[in-house]
């Protein structure tokens, strides 16, 4: 059985590119093993991430995550089956948030500032949507 997972968290530290950049490649590699795809985005210190597979391997990436000292204040914004996944081309694809329009965030939230804390799930899949067409997705 597919589904998708999607959650906010908090980083515990400051992440720079080269930091952001060892997590995007872990994720890649473990996903791939374990059949999961998604998307990851790190803003302001906040980490969004959709995740899609297999319910057990989803499930378990997500437990390893929230134990994961560099999350705190994980939040699930939605969970659901689905018959198909929609981010199937990425292991782990990213946001490159140089081509993040505030006004497509504004578009899904009260202010123009990525924030998933003040956002449903719903609205926030849809943004990913958005971003996938607008080319705002870096592919891996």
């Amino acid at each position: 059985m597919l589904v998708r997972l999607l959650y906010a968290s908090r980083a515990t530290a400051p992440m720079d590119e080269a930091t952001l950049a060892a997590i995007l490649k872990q994720s890649r590699e473990h996903n791939l093993a374990e059949g999961v795809t998604g998307l990851l985005c790190y803003a302001d210190g906040i980490f969004i991430q959709l995740l899609e597979g297999g319910r057990d391997a989803v499930n378990a990436r997500y437990k390893a995550i929230v134990a994961d000292p560099r999350h705190r204040d994980a939040i699930l914004l939605s969970y659901e089956e689905m018959s198909e996944r929609q981010f199937a081309g990425w292991s782990m694809g990213s946001v490159n948030l140089q081509r993040l329009n505030p006004g497509l965030v504004l578009k899904y939230s009260e202010t123009g500032r990525l924030d998933p804390y003040r956002m449903s799930g719903k609205s926030l899949l849809a943004l990913f949507h958005e971003l996938v067409s607008s080319g705002a997705i870096v592919c891996s």
